[in-house]
């Protein structure tokens, strides 16, 4: 029996790696989408008090990779997003994405059950949430 504990271990670590990778990759997505509206749009909120956070999110996330002996992935998005043409755009992309991040959460959450994993994510989709309604509010302001 101990022999089949062993074996679940690197494979239980890789799903756990494989989990904080999907996460990170999303957190970068949000990131390089948010600092290209500022970069557009100028210092606008709450895309400026968002991307600080989505900044704490990767970091946070890096840590966890660290913490498993791992290298974090590099960001792929860095300066590969553009803006949409419109800040009522942006808004809705901004919407769109935080709910994916929020459903991407739901099912990584199924994928691990590392305690200190588990408690970043769900940490993490509780900030998602809030950044939703935060750009839910500034949108339904604009229509």
């Amino acid at each position: 029996m101990d022999l089949e504990v062993d074996q679940a271990t690197p494979s239980a670590q890789a799903e756990t790696i494989a989990v904080l990778g999907e996460a990170l990759d999303d957190e970068y997505r949000a990131l390089a989408t948010y600092r290209a509206v500022i970069a557009k749009f100028g210092e606008i909120r709450p895309f400026s008090n968002i991307v600080e956070a989505e900044e704490r999110h990767a970091q946070r996330l890096i840590g966890l990779f660290e913490t498993q002996g791992q290298v974090p992935p590099a960001d792929a998005w860095k300066d590969k997003v553009e803006a949409p043409a419109s800040l009522e755009e942006a808004l809705k992309t901004a919407v769109s994405a935080e709910v994916f991040n929020i459903e991407m959460y739901d099912r990584l959450l199924k994928r691990t059950q590392e305690e200190t994993v588990v408690a970043a994510l769900q940490q993490l989709q509780s900030a998602s949430r809030r950044h939703l309604q935060a750009f839910r509010r500034h949108l339904n302001r604009r229509q």
